[in-house]
């Protein structure tokens, strides 16, 4: 998980105060070091709440996509589209999930040459067990209180829409259930 810092002085804002006499004051330079330093403890804390299983938390996410999938099974490249990761990712997790006996590989009957990740049994267990931690630890946010929680993702969802991840039309309001077009939530989440 990597050990608290412990400094008697914030460095980002130290390096902000630094910036500012060189080039002038610019909250995008702190926002992103702090977006940066929380990634890595957020992930240290999540990879250190999965260690016991030995997952990571990509590849635990890998095992939550496949369990929410109807049929436990996605194309390959489908599970990289969904986590937004390079194929070539996909292909070393699933790997991984496969020595561990959490997926199996198989062809896809759709299409002769693709393959298909299912997850087994020992993968659902492990997914449920390993999402109880998570869940208790609040996936590591647990210094902020619900609405915060919501604030944040609404904030990021701004980023993504900007970069193009999805579409404006496609945001909604997690809190509410709410849809900010005519698509029923869910749909295509977990084809």
């Amino acid at each position: 998980m990597g050990n608290p810092l412990n400094l008697p002085f914030d460095p980002i804002e130290r390096a902000h105060d630094n910036w500012t006499r060189h080039w002038g004051a610019n909250p995008s330079m702190a926002a992103v070091t702090s977006i940066m330093r929380a990634q890595q403890i957020l992930i240290g804390q999540l990879d250190a709440a999965l260690k016991p299983y030995e997952l990571t938390f990509a590849r635990y996410e890998a095992l939550v996509l496949l369990t929410f999938s109807a049929t436990g099974e996605l194309p390959l490249g489908k599970i990289g589209e969904r986590l937004m990761v390079h194929p070539t990712s996909v292909t070393n997790t699933i790997d991984r999930l496969e020595r561990q006996e959490f997926v199996r590989r198989k062809p896809n009957p759709s299409d002769g040459r693709g393959t298909l990740a299912e997850i087994t049994d020992s993968g659902r267990e492990v997914v449920e067990q390993a999402t109880q931690d998570l869940v208790a630890m609040d996936f590591g946010l647990d210094c902020y209180s619900e609405e915060e929680a919501w604030q944040i993702h609404s904030l990021f969802a701004k980023l993504r829409v900007e970069f193009g991840d999805f579409p404006a039309a496609e945001r909604r309001d997690l809190r509410r259930g709410e849809h900010s077009d005519d698509v029923p939530p869910g749909v295509g989440a977990s084809e």
